[in-house]
């Protein structure tokens, strides 16, 4: 078994087939897409391929080490250019081709007029052994 974080974008990515913001949304929209990713996870749970996720809120803040004695410093809130995230799977699969197979299927996850969004999903392999470093 092999680990994947399949990663949503706010904004950041290619731009999905139908693009409506979120916020512009009615209720029983979100609803539905809730759902459809709460159903889409509970059915990888049953097969044993779920390992964990979450939605992320759009607000965050960019922070870097400057120096011993010296506050971080931020880059914040996010610009409008920054790639955003809105969520995150762990998945763990038998094949990197069924982390395709399963990436393809959570974009179409429903968005504004219950149509499938056709959004590009992000599918990252977890490193299985640390690099090795010659001199």
């Amino acid at each position: 078994m092999a680990k994947y974080l399949l990663l949503k974008h706010y904004r950041g990515g290619p731009t999905p087939l139908y693009d409506v913001p979120m916020d512009q949304w009615t209720p029983e929209e979100i609803s539905a897409h809730v759902q459809y990713m709460s159903d889409f996870a509970a059915r990888l749970e049953g097969t044993g391929e779920f390992v964990e996720g979450q939605a992320l809120s759009p607000e965050g803040t960019f922070v870097r080490y400057d120096g011993a004695g010296r506050p971080p410093v931020t880059d914040g809130p996010f610009a409008e250019t920054k790639d955003l995230i809105a969520g995150w799977m762990v998945i763990d699969v038998e094949t990197y081709d069924r982390a395709l197979e399963l990436a393809g299927e959570l974009s179409a996850a429903p968005g504004a007029g219950g149509k499938p969004l056709h959004e590009w999903l992000e599918v990252r392999p977890f490193l299985t052994e640390p690099p090795t470093i010659s001199e």
